[in-house]
């Protein structure tokens, strides 16, 4: 008899997990809140990692076919000069594939597509989840009881499964910045593949899209809920003097598209990301700021190696406890990186402070800045199921 697993969440990472458990043979169920499964966001660039972990989950192809590669690029300030220029084709060489541009909802669909219809519950939230038995797990929703060899929560950086099971625990706080992003309604003529344009406490990005729409960002260092009653208008009067193609992306997108989210990140590290048959995975585990652009390459690296781990160790327990022992570390890692690159990037606000920042920034190497990025990119899986893998777990 196969094993059974719920997930409590169907973002990209609970979606991911719940494939890479189905391609090995296990029984799964996602239980999704909001109506409607089409995740909240505009764009997304993944890096070679999170590519490596949607090869492991047999839909690389597929994610690549509908992405844009990054090429060119780098970062900027709001006049235009050139901070950095990105070498998308050495880290291409270094890594094996280039980061790509996609949006949210592409991807999301595209891990839809390959699970089994009768995988997903929408529009009902889960209750809380029970430790039934030292071998099972109970989750409910509406009137329905499951009862599981193990349950998934990825359910977000306000996880009510996290505070459940950590319920002294730090919650979650603001980062001081706030986000508004869009995707532009018709194409726009740009350069180049990424780019980010710092200012003082401010960032503009975008990411061009394989149809060639973009997505566009502005990070704001604000008090947090701080809202504008018409949100455009405030960005074209923030950024009005910054340099092309900023205007033009603001031009190009509709008022209602505008999404406007505070930054909120899990400062302090969980003690542990598993508790008897229960675990926790992507935000719910290691909620992290922006500013590397690995929170879905996390969830996705999670994923797999869950799956990898339920796949070869001869018990769930033992594979719960790998889990824990391989991502802990480097999801916690990369959390701590990307606090320190909003800090010394688009937090960055002092005049004195940004100007020796950009100063280093046009003196470094291009190889220096290849190799920061690569520190984080170069994540393979190991010791991963084949799609033919099959288990059975007591």
């Amino acid at each position: 008899m196969n094993n059974t697993a719920v997930v409590v969440g169907g973002g990209i990472g609970g979606l991911a997990t719940a494939l890479g458990l189905h391609r090995i043979g296990w029984n799964v169920t996602v239980i999704e809140r909001s109506p409607t499964l089409e995740d909240a966001g505009a764009g997304i660039s993944l890096a070679a990692n999170g590519l490596h972990a949607l090869d492991e989950l047999g839909i690389g192809h597929a994610v690549r076919a509908a992405s844009r590669n990054q090429y060119t690029g780098g970062t900027r300030t709001p006049n235009g000069t050139w901070l950095t220029h990105m070498n998308g084709t050495a880290l291409e060489e270094a890594v094996g594939t280039p980061i790509v541009g996609i949006p949210r909802a592409t991807l999301h669909r595209l891990l839809r597509e390959h699970l089994p219809t009768d995988t997903l519950r929408i529009g009902t939230e889960a209750g809380p989840i029970t430790q039934t038995t030292p071998t099972a797990a109970r989750v409910t929703y509406g009137t329905t009881t499951l009862d599981a060899d193990l349950v998934i929560a990825a359910d977000g950086i306000n996880s009510r499964t996290r505070h459940h099971l950590f319920p002294t625990h730090p919650h979650p706080t603001y980062s001081g910045s706030t986000v508004l992003r869009a995707i532009t309604d018709h194409p726009v003529d740009l350069h180049t593949d990424f780019e980010l344009t710092w200012g003082h406490g401010t960032e503009f990005g975008h990411i061009a899209f394989l149809d060639g729409r973009a997505e566009w960002h502005a990070v704001l260092d604000l008090p947090a809920r701080t809202r504008f009653t018409d949100p455009l208008t405030e960005l074209r009067r923030r950024f009005r003097t910054w340099h092309d193609p900023i205007p033009a992306l603001l031009d190009a997108t509709h008022p209602d598209a505008v999404l406007h989210h505070d930054i909120n990140e899990l400062p302090t590290p969980l003690p542990t990301y598993v508790a008897g048959r229960i675990a926790l995975l992507g935000d719910a585990a290691h909620a992290m700021t922006p500013h590397l652009g690995q929170g879905a390459c996390q969830a996705l690296e999670d994923a797999v190696t869950l799956a990898a781990a339920l796949a070869t160790e001869p018990t769930v327990p033992a594979a719960l406890t790998r889990y824990d022992a391989e991502r802990r570390p480097r999801a916690q890692a990369v959390a701590r990186a990307a606090r320190q690159a909003g800090r010394m990037g688009q937090q960055l606000s002092h005049p004195l402070a940004v100007a020796l920042r950009n100063t280093a920034m046009r003196l470094a190497p291009s190889r220096a800045a290849t190799r920061m990025i690569l520190r984080h990119h170069t994540w393979v899986p190991h010791g991963s199921p084949s799609t033919s893998a099959r288990c059975g777990r007591p």
